[in-house]
């Protein structure tokens, strides 16, 4: 079983596609309960659509098979050291990130903090923040009572008993108590000069209006407003295929 380790954190990732491609870092969605098999399961972006790059592709810290520490402080920066950890373990000096789901604030996260290293973003069905959620997410009632949150505490807590269930709903608010995408703010985003390529998502935990705005701050971004349902994915994936060889160093 590949694993990268680093200090008390083990990180389980696999690599895909071609050994001389340039390199594209899958971020998986999921929430918290991110892995390897969440790409497997869904009908974009999955690992056999990239088989021209080094595909590397990794379960997050305490999901899957990876584990490590609760950081209560900046949790999604320690997301992002093990992300940029491993990419170092592996020679990736540059690459490409595409992110679903709560792997889009992964991505941004990394744009913030490693801008010289992602070569290029897609963000699919980001997840955040506004109007028509804001409901469920000041007191992260409606989150903590989800399924969404109950797969991940519970596997947690088999895997690592000495966790209560208070410290890991208490992680689980800093990761999702601030605004807009949670990991990075609008002045983040505004400042990024990275390409973008953004589709929006659909639903209550990835509002189209959020992944638009994310679009409409960045400065080199591009949108796919229609890509779910089996009528517009060919065209989708065609158009993130074209975006990822534009932007490939030569």
């Amino acid at each position: 079983m590949p694993v990268f380790e680093q200090g008390d954190v083990s990180i389980y990732y696999e690599q895909h596609g071609s050994a001389s491609g340039f390199p594209v870092m899958l971020l998986p969605p999921g929430g918290m309960d991110a892995t390897v098999d969440r790409w497997k399961r869904v009908g974009f972006a999955a690992i056999e659509t990239f088989s021209e790059y080094r595909v590397v592709i990794l379960d997050q810290r305490n999901a899957g098979r990876s584990t490590g520490p609760l950081d209560f402080d900046d949790p999604w920066g320690r997301y992002c050291d093990d992300q940029l950890g491993l990419a170092s373990y592996l020679g990736l000096d540059r690459f490409h990130v595409v992110g679903q789901c709560i792997g889009c604030s992964y991505a941004l996260t990394l744009s913030k903090r490693a801008p010289e290293r992602i070569v290029s973003a897609v963000l699919v069905q980001p997840i955040g923040l506004d109007d028509s959620n804001r409901a469920h997410w000041p007191n992260m009632q409606g989150f903590l009572a989800s399924h969404f949150f109950e797969t991940w505490s519970e596997a947690l807590l088999r895997k690592r008993p000495e966790l209560d269930r208070a410290a890991r709903e208490k992680f689980a608010r800093r990761m999702f108590s601030g605004e807009f995408v949670f990991s990075v703010s609008r002045e983040d985003v505004g400042s990024c000069a990275m390409p973008l390529l953004v589709l929006p998502g659909v639903d209550a935990i990835h509002p189209g209006t959020i992944g638009r705005e994310v679009a409409q701050l960045a400065r080199s971004a591009e949108v796919v407003d229609q890509w779910k349902g089996p009528e517009f994915i060919a065209k989708a994936i065609d158009r993130v295929h074209k975006f990822l060889k534009a932007h490939t160093p030569t």
